[in-house]
């Protein structure tokens, strides 16, 4: 199992435990923004989706986007961006407050509907594009010196394989985490 290093300072640079001066992150804000900040860089999103994923989950209180940009010293169109990729992904969601003039968002806490979401926006168009793929390696293959072509061939069959077994277990395991 890989191991995930952690840093012994905040995004900020900031030591951890220390107060932290950017947007006025207290140390448990800053601390938990760190946190999803290595996670979601470990599965390849940008920092500020961390960033934002953690400052929501910490809040008590709902945020708007002037407050996550402000608050993590972000621009707008990244604050922006970051929000609607993770509503997309069902990891936010708009709160419902009476008499708000502007939308406030709220962290998803549960792991079936975050892990789901993620399945559905991450993966799920990755393997809708895999047949027409497959079907230009094989297409490429074909063209490949003779020499070669039996062993491509192998290789983009086993892709193939792997590519239905992964298509199979997609619904099954989307259905497993319920939402």
């Amino acid at each position: 199992m890989a191991q995930i290093a952690y840093s012994t300072k905040t995004t900020t640079g900031t030591p951890m435990g220390m107060p932290s001066s950017v947007g006025g992150l207290a140390p448990l804000e800053a601390e938990a923004v760190d946190l999803f900040v290595g996670l979601a860089q470990v599965v390849g999103l940008p920092k500020s989706v961390g960033q934002i994923y953690g400052l929501l989950y910490i809040s008590v209180e709902p945020l708007s986007l002037d407050a996550v940009a402000v608050r993590l010293d972000i621009s707008k169109g990244s604050a922006s961006q970051g929000l609607k990729f993770l509503r997309s992904t069902g990891a936010i969601r708009l709160a419902e407050l009476d008499g708000s003039r502007s939308d406030r968002y709220e962290a998803e806490t549960g792991l079936r509907a975050l892990a789901s979401g993620f399945l559905k926006e991450q993966i799920e168009p990755h393997l809708e594009s895999g047949e027409e793929r497959l079907g230009r390696l094989r297409r490429l293959v074909a063209e490949a010196p003779a020499t070669q072509r039996k062993v491509l061939a192998a290789r983009v069959d086993r892709l193939g394989t792997w590519h239905q077994r992964a298509a199979g277990m997609l619904p099954l395991l989307i259905r497993f985490l319920g939402k």
